[in-house]
């Protein structure tokens, strides 16, 4: 049985796609004859896992990082296969075994907005050309230097393939496997039961899902209902904008509602209950939340930015908007308000082709080529 060591920045049951897809993907691999080690960012105290997870306290940056290089080590000396959630992870020793990479977005964009060394409105296509100062080109030159020492790069849409080719790794070595969940299991009570046990009254309601960052549009939202006096906005998720966004919200008083974090069956609840989904995000590689909220038949709003127009068919399953167009993104809503039952009859058309299974068995595949 081939030994396969995980590194990864975040695990569950924390919030987050690479969380939640290693939560789904790991027991289906280890079914599939691998022995499994993960090391994480965490809290130790988490140990519900059916493999062994190592987490690491987030203590203050060096001791983390110091902490995290020496408990990776022993693995590394273990494993046949090295899969990486992450650039920039600590993994100090000698290469022996293959590597390779899940990149589902440009972490060093992400960094260089949290640090405020570019624009925190330059989105991640602009950045991939964009001069910069001498950080924001080490930024890029070191993930694009991780990414091409990899054996092999996994993404998750088309849009990410052509991304990472800009930073100058072969095409070859890059390989499209689409995010893929298990199906939900079924709510045994209607829409409507649900919507009366939550308190909702008949307004139209959208939900909108997302780790809270200024490029999730959360605001551009808000200010489209501005001109729609009956919409209801639920936000679930928390994150560095939260309480950015609860100011704007104060101005549409009770039609805005944060819900912070909930566990997955409750968020189901909310998709299956919700009118629509919006998802207006400057970036996105291939959302889950999107493909939930398809699988339990709620239609989605999205941007037409990312992945978002791989999984999104114009006008079928749902709407595509340009990002931070917030009349295109009001009369985008009231369209999909107004035909609901019509998008919604459509919302599995497509889905097929991210299918949990075929997901399972691709990545199964490339891993297990690149071990023997």
């Amino acid at each position: 049985m081939p030994n396969l060591f995980v590194a990864t920045g975040i695990c569950h049951p924390e919030s987050g796609g690479p969380a939640t897809y290693l939560h789904e993907l790991l027991p289906a691999m280890q079914s599939r004859g691998w022995n499994l080690r993960v090391l994480s960012y965490g809290d130790s105290r988490l140990a519900d896992d059916p493999y062994p997870v190592a987490r690491i306290d987030r203590q203050v940056y060096p001791l983390r990082v110091a902490k995290y290089g020496l408990s990776a080590r022993k693995n590394l000396a273990w494993a046949d296969l090295i899969y990486l959630q992450s650039t920039d992870l600590p993994l100090w020793r000698r290469r022996h075994a293959p590597r390779v990479i899940k990149i589902v977005g440009d972490q060093a964009w992400e960094r260089c907005i949290r640090r405020g060394w570019i624009a925190p409105d330059l989105n991640v296509d602009d950045f991939q050309t964009v001069q910069g100062d001498w950080r924001v080109r080490w930024q890029r030159d070191s993930r694009s230097r991780q990414a091409a020492a990899m054996d092999a790069v996994i993404v998750p849409s088309h849009y990410l393939k052509r991304m990472v080719t800009g930073w100058g790794i072969d095409a070859a070595k890059i390989h499209v496997i689409y995010n893929a969940l298990p199906e939900p299991p079924p709510f045994a009570a209607s829409r409507a039961e649900i919507r009366a046990d939550l308190g909702w009254d008949d307004r139209p309601t959208l939900l909108a899902a997302a780790r809270l960052h200024p490029w999730k549009g959360i605001d551009h939202l808000m200010a489209a209902m501005a001109s729609m006096p009956d919409l209801r906005l639920i936000v679930v998720g928390a994150g560095p904008d939260l309480r950015r966004l609860q100011g704007l919200a104060q101005a549409l008083g009770e039609r805005v509602r944060f819900m912070g974090c909930l566990p997955r069956r409750g968020l189901f609840r909310l998709m299956y209950a919700a009118d629509a989904l919006a998802l207006c995000s400057g970036y996105e590689g291939l959302s889950h939340t999107l493909l939930e909220s398809l699988r339990l038949g709620t239609p989605v709003l999205a941007s037409d930015k990312g992945g978002n127009p791989e999984l999104v068919r114009h006008g079928v399953n749902g709407l595509l908007v340009p990002y931070a167009d917030v009349g295109a993104l009001g009369r985008g809503i009231q369209r999909l308000l107004d035909h609901r039952d019509e998008f919604a009859a459509n919302t599995q058309l497509g889905l097929e082709r991210f299918a949990f299974g075929t997901m399972v068995e691709r990545t199964d595949a490339l891993l297990k080529s690149l071990s023997a």
